[in-house]
């Protein structure tokens, strides 16, 4: 049915074992072994792609991995990596397992009182930093950390003539590692098969928009279980290209960009910094491309801003084309054969603009798109299945070792987060309508906090997701939101928030929205434009403005967005629409309180810091 329109063979998912190993680092020192001197992972370096082969890796790993030991560190022993997503995160993670030591990571953008937190509760011996602007976090509070022996620091450019006993680069660390790799030449090998799969391996700490962050513990016998299973899931190998670009200390790209890849063979691109993403991703032009929404709807913002510039030839050849694709769309999605002629024109379709919008965005080269972490829209999906490229959505957490459930590439189902992975079950609480998972990829527990634990998984196994939804006959299932964050009117109307936010984020003009309502006669929301387009929608409608609170002020941008709003409350009963709308008129980065280390609004802290503003749209 779906042979000729993409990829299908290749797509096909494996229940095969790739590689052998039941730890972490067995797995990583299988895969030296296996695939020598083929090419697993590029860093752009002054502007040329610098290959890593898994020799050269393994090399690393192992002396970096020495100088540890070196350094007295021990099995079982923390250590901390606070840096942006670099080759040198996975060198220093891999090097960690192989002392059989406990790997966690922390986010670049938290403050020097986060790392305090975070070091201090995972009980870190050692601390990895990037730089110069990391380092200084660490100095300043390492006086509170009597057990943070060393910190290593991978970046030394902004650090020349600077000497502290108690800091060193990672060049001192790999030379301290080969000096005692000739003392003790199978002492990194000892520790690797010292290693146990029950053993905890890695900490990942949830994003703590509720309280202090927890420490959610993984064992390697989980890693290695969730590895083998998302390969049934969103089959790679060793043909395939993947981008290395969200944060590595969450669970999305540890584990399906780090963990996957050496499990599977697929060559990971690391992008400049988190910027250059447009532009790298056409570099690398991916095979499997995974991101959390907010990266699609960037990527659709932008070709709908083309669009617009375009000649009046090239948007008719974009609109014919697109619909070809979109009648492609209903027959995939409604499970339907796909005519020869139908098939014709969407080869003629591709050629005259469907192939052009993908090179655009990077995507030509893309077997599949994955989604998660984050709810998406619907019509986006849509959108990128209407190009020629299926979007699958996953769906998991942090305590379930990444994704829980996946869309099946025969049967996609936009709204939907798929059916459950075969490696775990899924079910819907009947009498709360909470999302339950149960299986050997749901982690040990949370460090240090066995009451949190305990209310989180039940005495049955069955963790509780704090997601509520509901599944269909096939087994797909549906979220509907979070449980604590459903609204009840003040007529008593239940209101899930996240379907009108998702449709109000599939704008090119909005980055995120917070919908509020709870107890209230009638819905508002806060909305983040997208500064980029905003501006750019200013700059061609000549509105004058002098910075962003300016712009965000703007009668004709403030007319922008209620045309947005308009088009969305179309879509919903009258009910469920939003009557009254306020811009936050700060631009927001990831450093900032509102905003979780994966770009998301934090509902209540908005909802909170913003009371008075609120309040005025019920005044």
């Amino acid at each position: 049915m779906l042979k000729g329109l993409w990829d299908t063979e290749h797509i096909q998912p494996r229940t095969d074992i790739v590689l052998p190993g039941e730890t972490v680092p067995a797995l990583f020192w299988n895969a030296v072994a296996a695939r020598g001197q083929n090419v697993w992972m590029r860093q752009k370096e002054l502007g040329i792609w610098r290959t890593w082969t898994w020799k050269e890796t393994g090399d690393a790993v192992r002396e970096i991995a020495a100088g540890l030991l070196s350094l007295g560190l021990e099995p079982g022993e923390c250590v901390s990596i606070l840096s942006n997503t670099v080759i040198e995160w996975v060198l220093a993670d891999l090097a960690v397992l192989s002392c059989a030591g406990v790997s966690n990571g922390i986010y670049p953008t938290d403050a020097a009182s986060q790392v305090q937190y975070l070091c201090e509760d995972s009980r870190s011996r050692v601390l990895f930093v990037e730089d110069d602007e990391q380092l200084d976090k660490a100095l300043e509070v390492r006086a509170q950390l009597p057990m943070l022996r060393k910190i290593v620091v991978f970046d030394m450019e902004g650090l020349r003539g600077f000497h502290d006993p108690g800091v060193m680069s990672l060049d001192e660390l790999r030379a301290l590692g080969r000096q005692y790799l000739q003392q003790h030449p199978g002492s990194v090998e000892e520790k690797v098969l010292q290693s146990r799969p029950q053993d905890l391996a890695i900490l990942v700490y949830t994003s703590g928009t509720t309280g202090k962050p927890k420490g959610a513990m993984h064992s390697h016998a989980g890693i290695v279980f969730t590895a083998r299973g998302l390969n049934t899931l969103i089959a790679q190998d060793e043909r395939d290209e993947r981008m290395c670009f969200l944060p590595l200390c969450h669970i999305a790209e540890r584990m399906g960009g780090e963990y996957f890849a050496l499990y599977t063979g697929a060559i990971l691109n690391f992008v400049e910094n988190p910027e250059t993403v447009p532009e790298n991703v056409r570099e690398i032009s991916p095979t499997v491309f995974t991101a959390v929404p907010r990266v699609w709807e960037k990527f659709y913002s932008g070709v709908m801003i083309a669009l617009k510039e375009a000649s009046p030839v090239q948007q008719a050849a974009y609109a014919w084309s697109i619909g070809v694709g979109e009648q492609i769309a209903a027959k995939v999605m409604a499970g339907e054969a796909v005519g020869g002629a139908l098939r014709l024109k969407f080869r003629i379709a591709r050629v005259l603009a469907l192939d052009n919008v993908r090179k655009l965005i990077g995507i030509h080269r893309a077997r599949f798109l994955v989604t998660g972490a984050a709810p998406i829209s619907p019509e986006l999906v849509k959108w990128y299945l209407s190009l020629g490229v299926p979007m699958l959505e996953v769906w998991g957490m942090t305590e379930t070792c990444g994704a829980s459930t996946g869309m099946p590439v025969a049967r996609i189902k936009p709204g939907s987060i798929g059916q459950a992975a075969g490696y775990n079950e899924v079910r819907v609480d009947p009498a709360t309508g909470e999302i339950l998972v149960r299986g050997p990829n749901v982690f040990m527990g949370y460090l240090h906090l066995p009451e949190k634990t305990a209310e989180t998984i039940d005495a049955g196994g069955w963790l509780h997701t704090g997601d509520v939804g509901s599944i269909d006959d096939e087994g797909f299932l549906r979220i509907t939101d979070r449980m604590k964050d459903i609204i009840i009117t003040a007529g008593g109307k239940n209101i899930t928030p996240s379907e009108l936010e998702n449709e109000l984020k599939f704008s090119p003009y909005v980055t995120d929205a917070v919908v509020i309502g709870d107890k209230r006669p009638y819905l508002t929301v806060i909305i983040m434009i997208d500064q980029e387009n905003v501006e750019k929608y200013a700059q061609d409608n000549d509105v004058p403005f002098s910075n962003y609170e300016s712009l965000t002020r703007a009668k004709e941008v403030q007319e922008l967005i209620q045309g947005e709003l308009d088009r969305v409350n179309a879509k919903f009963a009258r009910v469920e629409q939003i009557k009254k709308f306020f811009l936050l008129e700060t631009q927001l980065s990831a450093e900032d309180e509102e905003l979780t280390p994966t770009m998301k609004l934090k509902r209540k802290l908005v909802q909170t810091k913003y009371a008075q503003r609120i309040e005025a749209m019920y005044g």
